[in-house]
């Protein structure tokens, strides 16, 4: 089923122990749909500038990406990020940070894709990723991220947004900002009274844990031999753990939660995120193919079993 997905499309430049790219694709948006779009049809909102490249949107377009949600401002440039990363690759710092037409940015749906029963919301702010929501005419699964400046600077505006989605991913440290609390598993409580059905606190190279009322599920990161670029981990972790669950028709509405179903989410979406590390930027999704995804998942169900 369509999987709509919000949020940046932008260029990055990056450096690593591995070395540096000045210019690369990126963006939460497209980290997000490249790797949901191994699972299930995706419609991508975004906005984008006169200097976005055609090669750029055909990537997008190989993966049957649907791209009449992204508005091309002639005159204006995309949003760019440059970073550099520590040398084991658990801090970055950033160097520049140009929004440009991501500063104006206020997502406007297409016809086509409002009736779509399936929203991820990329990081952005609260009250856009709400405005999106509300253009939504038959969304049954609504997830999304955000950040910890969110989190300070518009937690009114946050709590307000996220009381009516299902599913909300954030890392360790912003489930403790969020809470107030510094034990994840009282953290994560606290969050589900918020509103979430579903809450996945990402850990980095350790992996995720899920939360619902019910029941936790505990997932390692996959051993990676080289980390080349860990840019956009998180989003491709989003994208494949929701693009499973739309490709699969999962909804949380039923009073019963498919608990198996979740799992596996969170396993495809640790998948996504090991491949997107293996080389820089979205390189590694331009030969990536589905067999390699499913192989991936049985070796990590059998690291896991016991």
């Amino acid at each position: 089923m369509s999987l709509v997905v919000v949020g940046s499309v932008a260029y990055d430049g990056v450096e690593t122990p591995h070395g540096k790219v000045d210019r690369m694709l990126g963006g939460a948006a497209t980290y997000i749909s490249l790797a949901a779009s191994y699972f299930t049809p995706v419609k991508i909102v975004a906005v984008v500038g006169g200097d976005f490249a055609e090669q750029d949107m055909e990537l997008l377009t190989s993966r049957k990406i649907d791209v009449d949600g992204i508005e091309r401002v002639k005159d204006g440039k995309t949003f760019f990020w440059a970073g550099v990363y520590s040398a084991d690759m658990n801090d970055r710092t950033t160097l520049q940070t140009d929004l440009n037409v991501f500063a104006d940015f206020n997502p406007k749906l297409p016809q086509s894709y409002r009736s779509a029963p399936y929203l991820l919301l990329g990081n952005i702010q609260p009250a856009l990723q709400s405005g999106v929501r509300q253009q939504m005419n038959g969304v049954r699964f609504t997830g999304g991220d955000t950040m910890n400046y969110w989190i300070k600077d518009y937690r009114g505006e946050l709590l307000e947004t996220i009381k009516d989605w299902d599913f909300l991913l954030i890392n360790d440290s912003e489930a403790r900002q969020l809470s107030g609390d510094g034990n994840l598993r009282r953290a994560a409580a606290k969050i589900l009274q918020m509103g979430p059905k579903i809450l996945v606190i990402k850990r980095g190279e350790y992996g995720a844990v899920l939360f619902t009322k019910e029941f936790h599920f505990m997932a390692p990161g996959y051993l990676l031999e080289d980390v080349f670029d860990p840019t956009g981990a998180g989003d491709c972790f989003a994208g494949g753990f929701m693009g499973y669950l739309a490709g699969k028709g999962f909804t949380p509405d039923t009073g019963k939660m498919d608990w198996t179903e979740l799992r596996k989410a969170v396993i495809y979406g640790s998948v996504m995120g090991s491949f997107c590390c293996e080389k820089f930027g979205v390189d590694r999704f331009r030969t990536l193919g589905r067999g390699e995804v499913e192989a991936r998942f049985q070796e990590f169900k059998t690291c896991t079993e016991f």
